[in-house]
């Protein structure tokens, strides 16, 4: 199967200034999430897409094939990441004269995962026929049995009320904390309709160790700490 890489990170960012060429291990963020594509040797291209002009020369300095200017309308705060992925993949077939038929895209600000991860996710895809796989790790909390939310008068009940009381987490159904990292698409299905819920998504799980997201100094310091650690053994 033909299979395009997207990575997509925007030049502004609120909670972490400038964080896709922040500096990660001497690499800027960005670099990680390149490398680990062109080290899986998944991908006839890895495709890169920003708003920011330093970012795509940092993406061809780390061997990105296709570099893709974002419109700013995609780019800013409030901008959904699907219509970026979408133009991104068409941009990249135009440029390229060619038609994928596998779509990845891997969070620039999800650095922790290994290329294990990326093979393991493409490979739940193609071997089970549906439209999707999405990362994820066993959640922390449980909506059945400690998420609580406050109802509009004001109280606190369980996010979700399952049939028979849940005395111990362990009973309750197993729930995951979706982890931003790497999401895989059947292109047709994609193209016709670019979301990322389907009736047949499945869940490629990943440690927590490996589930970090970059959205505030704090992760940062974390991802930073982690990859430090991995890499001293």
């Amino acid at each position: 199967m033909r299979r395009l890489c997207t990575i997509c990170a925007r030049g502004g960012s609120k909670g972490v200034k400038g964080k896709n060429l922040r500096l990660l291990l001497g690499k800027p963020l960005i670099a990680h999430s390149i490398l680990q594509a062109l080290e899986s040797k998944l991908f006839d291209a890895v495709a890169v897409s920003s708003d920011s002009e330093e970012i795509l020369e940092t993406a061809r300095e780390y061997g990105a094939h296709v570099l893709v200017r974002r419109p700013d309308a995609m780019a800013t705060d409030t901008a959904a990441k699907a219509p970026a992925i979408y133009h991104c993949l068409l941009e990249a077939e135009r440029k390229l004269g060619a038609t994928f038929e596998v779509l990845v895209d891997l969070d620039a600000t999800a650095p922790l995962r290994l290329v294990v991860d990326i093979v393991g996710a493409v490979s739940l895809l193609e071997k089970t026929g549906g439209a999707n796989v999405i990362t994820g790790a066993p959640a922390r909390k449980s909506p059945y049995f400690n998420l609580v939310e406050l109802n509009p008068q004001g109280f606190v009940q369980l996010s979700k009320s399952p049939p028979v009381a849940i005395v111990r987490r362990q009973d309750s159904p197993r729930c995951f904390d979706m982890n931003a990292s790497i999401y895989v698409w059947r292109r047709e299905v994609f193209v016709a309709e670019p979301k990322i819920f389907y009736s047949d998504t499945r869940l490629f799980e990943m440690p927590e160790e490996r589930s970090q997201d970059i959205d505030t100094e704090l992760d940062f310091d974390i991802v930073r700490l982690l990859m430090e650690r991995r890499q001293n053994g």
